[in-house]
């Protein structure tokens, strides 16, 4: 009974994955600055919502944000963002004036749970914040980044197994395209 439970598969659940031209819209729909870096910071940077919520300027080195005591129990890691987002982010920090030590985003997690939830509203999508940390994994991956790169960088896990969790399922049409590309 005990080797069992211990050897038991996991169930699998399958989260739905959205388009990159979906996640688009819900970044270009959102005009408020802190809004949209928030999104764009879970969506482009594989950042969970919490560790978006607790960056300072300080953490902010060009495209690096420095993330301290983060899940993994480590004493910190660093998250990747591209230079659009990053130059963004240092606009918004100094037009907002907010100093090296204090939270950039000055908001609660179930505030920052809510103007996600809008924003997929808005094109009249569930949204969660997860949703948005998924979607950066399933589309580096799809883009050929290779897994590897996607666990231990995107989404910095320890393991590749927590990784393979969050790909979608690959539909036929794009089973058969990524054939075509390797073989045709």
């Amino acid at each position: 009974m005990i080797l069992r439970k211990t050897f038991k598969n996991a169930k699998q659940t399958q989260w739905k994955i959205l388009e990159k031209e979906t996640i688009d819209e819900i970044i270009f729909k959102a005009s408020n600055p802190r809004n949209r870096l928030l999104i764009e910071l879970m969506a482009r940077g594989g950042m969970r919502i919490g560790e978006v919520l607790k960056i300072r300027p300080s953490d902010v080195e060009d495209r690096k944000i420095i993330l301290h005591n983060p899940k993994s129990g480590r004493d910190t890691e660093i998250v990747f963002i591209p230079q659009k987002i990053a130059d963004r982010l240092n606009k918004y920090i100094r037009d907002k004036d907010i100093s090296s030590y204090e939270q950039i985003f000055k908001i609660k997690y179930a505030g920052a749970r809510m103007v996600v939830k809008k924003a997929g509203k808005l094109i009249g999508v569930s949204l969660s914040p997860h949703d948005l940390r998924r979607h950066s994994a399933t589309y580096a991956s799809r883009a050929g980044t290779p897994i590897e790169i996607v666990s231990k960088v995107i989404l910095r896990h320890a393991n590749l197994s927590t990784t393979q969790r969050y790909l979608g399922k690959i539909s036929d049409t794009e089973a058969v395209r990524w054939i075509e590309n390797l073989y045709g």
